[in-house]
């Protein structure tokens, strides 16, 4: 096989593999590193739910060749927060009960805190928008909707302290 080195930075740490230069991001992070919290769901980058955060963009990791992400900065769900310290916008889904099957919620997640890092105060619209590549089969979108801004107050209470 015809396998090239890539270096890249994942959740603030470095990585440097030895891949496929025909993988994905998505492979990579699920299959190479172990992080599943970003989830594999169509492949086509329709569903949302593989999304990171990519040089601050969110991304359809499984649109990415593995090759297009040397020298970026990736983030998933698994470096944002945990159970001890869970991201603003991670405690408000769980706050406002918008994790309901929990297969689109790290993608969801994902796609909110990049709206949030560039976009503190959003509105519903902007809300919208930054969440309408991420499909929910489970139900509406208003209890999500809700936890974005609930978020946004969130990130703004830990601004200010």
């Amino acid at each position: 096989m015809n396998e090239k080195n890539v270096k890249f930075t994942l959740n603030g740490k470095p990585v440097t593999l030895t891949v496929s230069p025909s993988a994905t991001l998505l492979d990579i992070i699920r299959d190479e590193l172990k992080l599943t919290g970003t989830k594999r769901g169509c492949g086509k980058g329709e569903c949302g739910a593989c999304t990171v955060i990519m040089d601050g963009i969110a991304v359809n990791s499984c649109l990415i060749p593995i090759m297009k992400v040397a020298g970026c900065h990736v983030e998933t769900i698994e470096g944002i927060g945990n159970q001890e310290k869970p991201h603003p916008v991670q405690e408000a889904f769980m706050d406002l009960g918008a994790i309901q099957c929990g297969f689109c919620t790290p993608g969801m997640i994902m796609s909110s805190k990049a709206l949030l890092d560039k976009t503190p105060n959003p509105d519903r619209g902007q809300i919208r928008e930054a969440i309408s590549g991420n499909i929910c089969r489970c139900t509406g979108y208003v209890k999500i909707e809700a936890a974005v801004q609930a978020a946004a107050e969130k990130v703004k209470e830990e601004i200010s302290k």
